[in-house]
């Protein structure tokens, strides 16, 4: 990839503190030619702009400062991202390379040269991971970690179920399941294709992810690419971790994250996908129709690949929305989620897919008999 424009656009708003760290990272990178850097400092009044520009002389990356304030009512960190990426997008253009991260931020050495590492293998993006600064996570309280530990332990359970029932050979096992602003790598077709970072108040990593996902992009969940974050309580801009950190300190949630749901919903949805996938890969009309048939609607009119078309039924198709999973019941869907996956390690590769649509069917027939073993799902 070399003599390919990389381009870093970074959101930035009262960051005196800690973006002499962020932007020191990002010039100190080994195994990599230095990227560009576009700061977008929004309504700061702390002298964030000043800090970066003494700077600039001794640093061996070029930087961009873009100073600038959002309208009324988009002074969130999902709109300043956004803003930042599409100014990162106008340096980098065609062919180019498009990275974020967080202003309070540390990247690691490696970041860039693992990021670029993932897109020369084949793919379109490259999601990875962001850590906790250990001596700010200390003053978190333990059962913060406690419910995160155990919510992360489910998350990763069922996305192994993924990758055994519907592999992905551009995004093989291990690998994460975060989306976070702290790390993206993109293509800049692929961001194009995407339509850029989604112009909302907060979520606009997982929402720009998703919408990748929409448009067939081949996304690796990178479990060697990371980024050192905050865990302070008090956050720059609305709707970012901080809040959450402080929401939860305050006030347990009461459901693990909406993109969760039970263990045997899960599975469902899974083999449904790899049906669909498979389907659409054979050219196979009549299964297509019969899977909508299933859910309710009719196959979305002009579609002819996967990710479009999944992104569409799963808008349309009341029978595809996710149920919510209590907090309290985690422990209890984790236990059922492993043992799921030590049936599907012990099976080949080959009878996976058939094995996981007996072991559906063998439970929706033991519920219908009045002997419920499995939480069934609410998609059967």
């Amino acid at each position: 990839m070399q003599g390919w424009p990389v381009v870093v656009g970074i959101p930035v708003r009262n960051e005196a503190e800690r973006i002499r760290d962020c932007v020191l990272a990002l010039d100190h990178q080994i195994g990599a030619p230095p990227p560009e850097l576009v700061l977008f400092i929004n309504d700061t009044s702390d002298g964030s702009a000043r800090i970066v520009q003494d700077l600039m002389p001794s640093l061996r990356m070029s930087v961009h400062v873009v100073e600038g304030r959002l309208p009324a009512g988009q002074q969130a960190a999902g709109f300043a991202r956004c803003r930042a990426m599409d100014l990162a997008a106008e340096r980098a253009g065609p062919g180019g390379i498009l990275l974020s991260t967080d202003a309070d931020g540390r990247v690691a050495p490696n970041w860039l040269e693992r990021n670029l590492a993932h897109l020369q293998s084949g793919v379109d993006a490259v999601a990875g991971r962001a850590v906790i600064d250990a001596v700010e996570a200390a003053a978190i309280p333990q059962r913060l970690h406690d419910d995160d530990a155990a919510e992360c332990a489910y998350a990763a359970a069922l996305d192994e179920v993924d990758h055994w029932i519907d592999p992905k050979l551009y995004d093989p096992w291990p690998r994460h399941t975060e989306h976070s602003g702290a790390s993206i790598c993109v293509r800049y077709e692929a961001f194009h294709r995407a339509g850029g970072i989604p112009a909302v108040s907060a979520g606009e990593d997982r929402a720009f992810f998703a919408a990748l996902e929409g448009a067939d992009a081949r996304i690796r969940h990178a479990p060697d690419v990371s980024v050192t974050v905050s865990g302070r309580l008090v956050g720059r801009a609305a709707g970012g971790m901080a809040d959450t950190i402080r929401r939860r300190i305050a006030r347990p949630d009461p459901f693990l994250d909406d993109r969760l749901e039970p263990a045997c919903d899960a599975l469902q949805r899974t083999v449904w996908k790899r049906q669909l996938r498979q389907a659409i890969e054979r050219g196979d009309a009549a299964v297509v129709s019969r899977l909508c048939a299933r859910w309710g609607v009719s196959p979305p009119p002009g579609l002819s690949s996967f990710g479009p078309m999944w992104a569409r039924l799963e808008g349309m198709a009341s029978a595809l929305q996710r149920r919510a999973v209590p907090a309290a019941r985690v422990m209890v869907e984790l236990a059922e989620v492993r043992a799921i996956l030590e049936w599907l390690r012990a099976m080949q590769a080959e009878e996976r897919l058939e094995g996981a649509v007996e072991y559906l069917e063998q439970g929706r027939r033991q519920a219908e008999a009045g002997r419920v073993v499995i939480d069934q799902p609410a998609i059967l």
